[in-house]
């Protein structure tokens, strides 16, 4: 939202529709300035932008970015952080697994990925650090196999070590320093800190290393710290409370990884206690929010193991007995229960209680993309809703 000696902190335009560059624009115009003046008055307002790839293609034809940037100035208004995970169009359509198409393993991830950088440069204000977040590589279930997802993680690699040649030669004739944060989700090839670690040192380095020789005349220790100086970790709130994980415990693996955390992105879960007395109004009031956009990955803790379901309706028709499930569905952050139901905002809150004693990333991004697909009890009128999120977040740092 604001500029400050710790954060900038605003919310993802994912939430507004952006099929093309015509629509993303007219959002922008429509939603920014009235939530600016809310929450930022008399100060800069940080914004993160989602750009589809058709519409950052149409953002390079005519005049369309320099009037972008000349209309960011005259709001006073900044881009910070992109989202650049899903590819294609993120609303009114379903979307489910293909958020992850075109994933790692392909030539279109790379190619809209090194574009959004270019436009990123253009935008980002000096002085500045920009960072943009993407796919955790691929999808698992698009993979049959332990060798064939070995080989979607390979492949993945050697793709993200062209971003990191292209981000050290951003920077170099720039002078922007910019970051391509990895975000895993329940059922991504990586979908949780183990996992993140585990190919960073299995696969990123290793593949990097005979690269940034040949290329930059780099090695070991030099060329280790290049690669995890541009590659860094989403860590999205909703995701990480998915995966059972505590932020304490979580950025110190991370940390004890020599792995950065480029942005975190402040999100809810749904939470389903299961009490005996209320349960058939508990699975009575999850089943409200089955919609079908987006994937509502389900995770259960069993023992010390995360059992993941892939989609909401295969818990719904199942209906089994659990002590407690989590549901990847983004709810908004400033509420702690759903009628029967609760969020994840615990994990927000603790992660907040961190950034108070230390510095984790200076990026923080509200995402929240659900307002349009979440039970009518819940919704309320967007400009509103989101200007509440930030308030709340604000107030709580």
């Amino acid at each position: 939202m604001f500029k400050n000696n710790s954060y900038h902190l605003s919310y993802c335009t994912n939430i507004h529709p952006g099929a093309n560059w015509e629509s993303t624009f007219d959002s922008l115009k429509k939603f920014v300035p009235g939530i600016k003046y809310e929450v930022s008055r008399n100060q800069p307002f940080g914004l993160g932008l989602r750009l589809s790839n058709k519409a950052s293609e149409e953002l390079n034809e005519a005049d369309h970015l320099s009037e972008f940037k000349n209309w960011l100035d005259q709001n006073n208004v900044y881009i910070f952080t992109m989202n650049g995970f899903p590819y294609g169009n993120f609303h009114a359509e379903k979307v489910k697994d293909m958020v992850h198409h075109p994933d790692w393993t392909t030539r279109e991830r790379v190619i809209y990925t090194k574009r959004l950088f270019e436009q990123l440069a253009v935008l980002l204000p000096n002085e500045i650090s920009g960072g943009i977040s993407t796919s955790p590589i691929s999808y698992k279930y698009w993979h049959d196999s332990e060798e064939l997802k070995g080989k979607a993680l390979e492949l993945g690699a050697r793709h993200l070590v062209e971003i990191v040649l292209h981000l050290h030669e951003l920077e170099r004739t720039t002078g922007k320093y910019m970051h391509l944060d990895i975000e895993p989700e329940p059922d991504g090839l990586l979908e949780n800190s183990d996992e993140v670690i585990h190919f960073f040192s299995k696969y990123l380095i290793p593949i990097a290393m005979p690269i940034l020789h040949n290329t930059l005349d780099m090695q070991g220790v030099r060329a280790e710290e290049l690669v995890k100086r541009y590659i860094t970790v989403c860590y999205d709130i909703c995701h990480f409370s998915l995966a059972y994980e505590e932020p304490e415990q979580t950025f110190m693996k991370f940390k004890d990884a020599g792995i950065a955390i480029g942005k975190i992105q402040v999100s809810a879960a749904l939470k389903i206690l299961y009490q005996k007395e209320d349960n058939a109004a508990i699975w009575e009031t999850l089943s409200h929010f089955n919609e079908p956009t987006y994937l509502h990955q389900v995770t259960e803790l069993i023992g010390q193991q995360v059992k993941t379901y892939n989609d909401l309706p295969v818990v719904l028709a199942a209906k089994k007995d659990f002590t407690e499930l989590r549901a990847h569905f983004h709810v908004p952050i400033f509420l702690e229960r759903f009628g029967k139901l609760y969020s994840t905002q615990d994990h927000i809150l603790k992660v907040i209680d961190y950034l108070k004693q230390h510095t984790i990333s200076e990026h923080l991004e509200i995402e929240t993309y659900t307002w349009d697909v979440l039970p009518s009890e819940f919704k309320r009128d967007l400009s509103e809703s989101i200007i509440r999120e930030i308030q709340w977040l604000t107030s709580k740092l």
